[in-house]
C-alpha cells in the first residue's frame, strides 16, 4: 500500500483491516488523512509537511495589508467621498492623540465610515470561519449558517428579544445577543437532530432541505412576531435584511471579544478539522475526542453567529462564498484555509458594503441583499459541481 506525501493523490485500493491498521500505526500527531467520498482516495501528510503549509508570516502579513487597503478604500467611498490624504491623518491623529487639521471630515471619517468599516470586516471574517468550520465538521461543501438555517434561528431570536424588549439589567446589548446566540444553537441541534432522523448518513441533501424548510418556519415565525412588534416594525425589517449601516464602537468591540474567543477556538481546532475529512469513527481512530470537538466547534459557531446576526441582522451566503474561494487559493488543509477563509470573508464583505452604498448613491441597499445575489450564483454553482461529482 502506498501513501504519497505533500498534495500528490494516489487511488489505492483499501481493505477494511488494512486500512484501520495503518491509521493505528500514525498517530495524529504526524499527520492527516484525506478522502474523497467518490473514489477512496487518500493523502497522508507528515507533521514536518504539515507546519510548512501552516499559514505563514509573510502570507498573513501580505493579507493584512490588503485588507487594510481595502478598509481604507471602503472609508474614503460612500455617498460623499473623501480624499485617501484626510482619511489617513485623521485616523492617525486620532490614534495617537493629535489635533486634527481643520478642513478634514472628522465626523465622517471617525463618527460613521470607520465604525462602520470595523464592523463589517469582524462580521466577514467571522461568518466566513464560522462557513469554513461548518462544512469541514460537517463533510458539507453547501454547509453555512444561512443555508442551514442557523441564522434564520438567530435572526429568530433577536427579533423576538427586539420585538418583545428582553434585555438584561446593566448590560444593554446582552438581551439581543444572548436569544441570538441561544436560538442559533438551538437551531443547528434541532435540525441536525432531523436531518439524522431523515437520513442517518447526514447526506448534503438531507441537511439542506432540513435547513431550507427551517428557514421557511423561521422566517414565518418572525413575522408572526413582528405583526405584533408595533412602532418598531419599520426598524426590525430593515435590520432583517442585514445592515450595519448603524454600527458603532461598542459593537465592533463586541464582535472583537466574540471573534478573538470562539474565532480562537476554531483555529486552534484546525487539525482536529482535518481529521473529520475522512469520517468521525476514523477521526476517533487517529486520536479526536469527536464529541468534544463537534460540541465545542458547534458552541463556538453559535455563539459566532449569534453575535453578527445581533449586530448586522441576516447577512447571507458569506460563510458560503469565501470559504470555497480560499481554499480554489490555499486547498483544503483547515491550518491554512481558515486564516485565510478569515481575510477572504472580510474583503469580501467589506466590497458588499461598499456596493451597497455606492451603487445607487445616495440611496443605500441592505447589504443582504448584495451578499444574497452574489452568494445565490455560487449556491448553484456549488452544488451543481457536487452534485457532478457525486454522479
Amino acid at each position: 500500500m502506498m501513501l504519497k506525501e505533500g498534495r500528490s493523490w494516489g487511488k489505492p485500493i483499501l481493505k477494511g483491516f488494512s486500512f484501520f491498521a495503518v491509521l493505528r500505526s500514525f498517530s495524529f500527531a504526524y499527520g492527516i488523512i484525506r478522502i474523497n467520498k467518490n473514489d477512496a482516495v487518500y493523502c497522508l501528510q507528515k507533521d514536518h509537511a504539515m507546519k510548512r503549509n501552516d499559514f505563514s508570516f509573510r502570507e498573513g502579513l501580505l493579507c493584512s495589508l490588503v485588507l487594510l487597503g481595502v478598509m481604507l478604500l471602503c472609508v474614503c467611498l460612500g455617498s460623499v467621498s473623501v480624499p485617501l490624504a484626510d482619511t489617513v491623518t485623521a485616523i492617525w491623529n486620532s490614534v495617537f492623540g493629535l489635533p486634527i487639521p481643520e478642513g478634514v471630515s472628522k465626523s465622517i471619517i471617525l463618527s460613521v465610515r470607520l465604525p462602520r468599516v470595523l464592523c463589517v470586516a469582524l462580521s466577514g471574517a467571522a461568518l466566513s470561519l464560522c462557513g469554513a468550520a461548518m462544512q469541514g465538521l460537517l463533510r458539507n461543501p453547501l454547509a453555512d449558517g444561512s443555508t442551514l438555517g442557523v441564522s434564520a434561528g438567530a435572526s429568530l431570536g433577536a427579533v423576538v428579544a427586539l420585538a418583545f424588549g428582553v434585555t438584561v439589567p446593566g448590560l444593554p446589548y446582552a438581551g439581543t445577543m444572548g436569544m441570538a446566540m441561544l436560538f442559533a444553537f438551538g437551531s443547528l441541534m434541532l435540525i441536525l437532530f432531523l436531518a439524522y432522523g431523515l437520513d442517518r448518513s447526514l447526506a448534503t441533501h438531507s441537511i439542506i432541505l432540513i435547513g431550507v424548510i427551517f428557514s421557511m418556519f423561521a422566517s414565518s415565525l418572525m413575522s408572526l412576531v413582528i405583526s405584533f412588534a408595533g412602532e418598531k416594525i419599520k426598524s426590525i425589517t430593515f435590520w432583517t435584511m442585514g445592515s450595519l449601516s448603524g454600527s458603532n464602537y461598542t459593537y465592533a468591540l463586541i464582535l472583537l471579544t466574540g471573534l478573538v474567543t470562539c474565532g480562537g477556538v476554531i483555529l486552534f481546532h484546525a487539525r482536529e478539522l482535518n481529521a473529520f475529512a475522512v469520517g468521525e469513527e476514523n477521526a476517533l481512530h487517529v486520536g479526536v475526542n469527536v464529541k468534544r470537538v463537534k460540541l465545542t466547534l458547534l458552541i463556538s459557531i453559535s455563539i459566532l453567529i449569534g453575535v453578527c446576526v445581533s449586530v448586522g441582522g441576516t447577512i447571507a451566503f458569506v460563510g458560503l462564498v469565501t470559504p470555497h474561494a480560499a481554499r480554489l487559493i490555499v486547498g483544503p488543509n483547515h491550518r491554512r484555509l481558515l486564516p485565510a477563509s478569515l481575510f477572504s470573508g472580510a474583503i469580501f464583505l467589506l466590497l458588499a458594503d461598499l456596493a451597497a452604498r455606492v451603487v445607487l448613491r445616495p440611496i443605500e441597499l441592505s447589504i443582504g441583499v448584495v451578499t444574497s445575489l452574489v452568494g445565490a450564483v455560487a449556491f448553484v454553482l456549488i452544488f451543481a459541481r457536487t452534485r457532478k461529482g457525486g454522479a
